[in-house]
C-alpha cells in the first residue's frame, strides 16, 4: 500500500520566493496522479519535496498516513526519473539501469532478467553497452526512466520524463508507462506542463498555477468543470475563449460585441447578487456558433486564420484587438476576411469573476 498525501504544504526559497503555497491533495494507492502546469508553477517543487530532495517549510507530507518531513530520499522508497537524465557516464546503458539492483543486492540472474523487461518496453535493447555521451537526448531520457522503473518502487515520480522525446516515440512511451505502471501495482505522480500527456495518462490531475493548487479531479472534470479561468484557459486545445460581459439577470449575460453588447442566455442561475456586475464570459471554441448572417445575439467577427483540420475547420476571428476561435465543419464555405456572427450555446457558457476568475457557475455537458 503506497498513498500520498499533502496538507497545507509550502516551499519558500530564500525567504520570501514562495514556490509553493498551502497545497493539500491526496494520492490514492495505485493511482496515476498528474501534477500539471507552466513553467515555474510550482508543480517541481512539490515532487521534490515528496521525494525528500526539498526541505518542507511549512506543512506535513504523509506516506500510508504516516508523517515523512524528515525522512530520507533512501528511505521513502522512491524512484525517480527527472527531465534532466542523471545518468552516471562512466557506466554503460545497461549498467545505468541495472545500477539501483546491484545497490539492493539481487543476484545477476534476476537483474538481467528485470532489465531486459523494462528495456524492451522502452525500445533500448540495441544501445545496452553504449555510454550515455553516445546517445541523443530522447535516449538518455529513457535511460533514466528505465532505471526509475526497474526499481519495483512503492512511489513512482516522474518529472518531465517524455520532454526531449520525438513525437513518434514519445506517444509510443507514454502508452507503455501507463501499462508498466498498471503491471507494477505502483503509485505514479507524474509532473508535465503537457496537458495531452495529463489527459492520456492520468486518473487524476492536479492543476498548478504561481505555486498554487488550482483545481484537482479528473480531465472530464477540469474540461467541462473548471472551477477557475486559469483552468479554463489552461486545459483544451484550442483553449477556451473569454469575452467582457455583465449580469443582465440571473439567467442572461450582456456580452460585448465592440461598443455594443448582445444578450445570450445562459442554462444556469447566477447568483443574484452578481446581477449588473462585470465578468468574464468563457465559451469553449466547438460551442460557439457561426452564421454568415447578422442576428440579434450575434458577436460579430472578423476572419484571420482558416485552418483545415480533416473533419472540420479552426477560424481564428478579430474581434476588435481580442482574438477568439470557433470549429466549424468542413461544409460551412468561408474565406478569410468574411464577417461571421457568432453565438454561444447556453449550456456551455462559463461566467467568471472579474478579478478572482473562479466560476459563478459551471457549465453542464
Amino acid at each position: 500500500m503506497s498513498t500520498v498525501e499533502a496538507k497545507y504544504v509550502w516551499k519558500i526559497y530564500d525567504e520570501d520566493v514562495i514556490a509553493v503555497k498551502d497545497a493539500s491533495f491526496r494520492c490514492e494507492n495505485e493511482e496515476f496522479v498528474a501534477v500539471l502546469g507552466p513553467s515555474g508553477c510550482g508543480k517541481s517543487s512539490i515532487l521534490r519535496m515528496i521525494a525528500g530532495l526539498e526541505d518542507i517549510t511549512k506543512g506535513e507530507m504523509f506516506f500510508d498516513g504516516k508523517v515523512v518531513n524528515n525522512l530520507s530520499p533512501r528511505d521513502r522508497n522512491v524512484a525517480l526519473a527527472f527531465e534532466s537524465y542523471a545518468l552516471y557516464p562512466p557506466l554503460s546503458v545497461y549498467e545505468n539501469i541495472a545500477f539501483p539492483l546491484h545497490a539492493r543486492g539481487l543476484d545477476k540472474n534476476e537483474i538481467r532478467s528485470k532489465v531486459q523487461d523494462i528495456v524492451d518496453a522502452l525500445e533500448l535493447s540495441d544501445v545496452l553497452k553504449r555510454k550515455p555521451s553516445k546517445l541523443s537526448g530522447g535516449q538518455q531520457q529513457r535511460v533514466s526512466l528505465a532505471r526509475a522503473l526497474v526499481r519495483d518502487p512503492s512511489v513512482l515520480l516522474l518529472d518531465e520524463p517524455l520532454s526531449h522525446m520525438d513525437q513518434r516515440v514519445r506517444a509510443v512511451i507514454r502508452a507503455r508507462i501507463r501499462r508498466i505502471h498498471d503491471e507494477l501495482s505502483t503509485t505514479t505522480i507524474y509532473v508535465t506542463h503537457d496537458q495531452e500527456e495529463a489527459v492520456a495518462l492520468a486518473d487524476k490531475i492536479i492543476v498548478m498555477n504561481l505555486g498554487v493548487i488550482q483545481q484537482i479531479g479528473t480531465a472530464d472534470d477540469l474540461f467541462n468543470y473548471p472551477s477557475t479561468q486559469f483552468v479554463a484557459g489552461f486545459i483544451g486545445e484550442p483553449s477556451m475563449n473569454f469575452l467582457g460581459g455583465r449580469v443582465e439577470s440571473q439567467n442572461r449575460l450582456a456580452v460585448r460585441n465592440g461598443d455594443k453588447s448582445v444578450s445570450w442566455a445562459i442554462a444556469e442561475d447566477i447568483p443574484s447578487s452578481h446581477i449588473n456586475t462585470g465578468v468574464v464570459v468563457g465559451i469553449r471554441p466547438d460551442k460557439l456558433e457561426a452564421s454568415k448572417t447578422s442576428t440579434s445575439s450575434g458577436i460579430r467577427a472578423k476572419v484571420d486564420v482558416v485552418e483545415f483540420l480533416g473533419d472540420y475547420r479552426i477560424l481564428t476571428l478579430s474581434l476588435g484587438e481580442k482574438v477568439i476561435k470557433t470549429i466549424v465543419p468542413t461544409d460551412f464555405s468561408v474565406s478569410i476576411d468574411d464577417t461571421l456572427w457568432l453565438t454561444g450555446l447556453p449550456e456551455a457558457i462559463h461566467v467568471f469573476e472579474e478579478k478572482s476568475g473562479e466560476a459563478l457557475i459551471k457549465a453542464k455537458k
